[in-house]
């Protein structure tokens, strides 16, 4: 592939910075609910579903590229101040800018130059080599554990309002079947007041 031109990559720059980023997404949402949440508070130009490494196979991330960058960093501080509200339920999702590093279709740059090669053990350069490898093994760890433990919290989450969901149901259906029986008229005859209104 021919290296882009600097035009091309000027163009690129501008779509990562009217990009954002979304995490913690999950994978029941869709492109339209996602520009649906998003709609209300600036205009969606594009969403793209990116894979999450490290999470289960149940969380998704996204990159929603939006008309404006300043549209973009609003939306950005709405999510962080705010829940993401996802069919009239919070969501626990992230949202921030969006990296060079985050577009597999990237532009490369003309001095770009990336040069692999094995490494010798009487290397001097050796240790430092063995000692990033294992912090990336160590970080991908600790990345799955602390995403464990907050699906383990997401799980609560929605179990919370599930049951809430349920009782508030329960409720309308025990004042829809009062009000159908005539209950309210029974009532408001043995109390002196009218519930007509209801």
């Amino acid at each position: 592939m021919e290296p882009s031109s600097e035009e091309e990559y000027e163009t690129f720059i501008e779509k990562v910075e009217r990009t954002i980023y979304l995490d913690n997404i999950s994978n029941q949402v869709t492109e339209a609910v996602l520009k649906t949440a998003l709609d209300q508070f600036a205009t969606v130009k594009n969403v793209q579903f990116i894979p999450t490494y490290f999470n289960s196979c149940t969380i998704y991330a996204a990159l929603v590229e939006m008309e404006t960058a300043k549209q973009a960093q609003e939306i950005v501080k709405e999510i962080s101040d705010s829940p993401f509200m996802i069919s009239g339920m919070p969501r626990p999702v992230r949202a921030q800018k969006a990296k060079i590093e985050m577009f597999d279709d990237r532009p490369k740059m003309r001095r770009e130059k990336i040069v692999c090669y094995w490494m010798d053990p009487s290397h001097p350069n050796f240790d430092v080599a063995k000692k990033l490898k294992n912090l990336t093994k160590k970080h991908a760890v600790e990345a799955s554990f602390l995403m464990e433990k907050q699906m383990e919290e997401e799980e609560k989450l929605h179990n919370q309002q599930e049951v809430s969901l349920k009782a508030n149901f329960k409720k309308y259906e025990l004042i829809d079947s009062a009000q159908g029986d005539g209950t309210f008229r029974r009532l408001g005859a043995r109390y002196g007041s009218n519930y007509n209104d209801f």
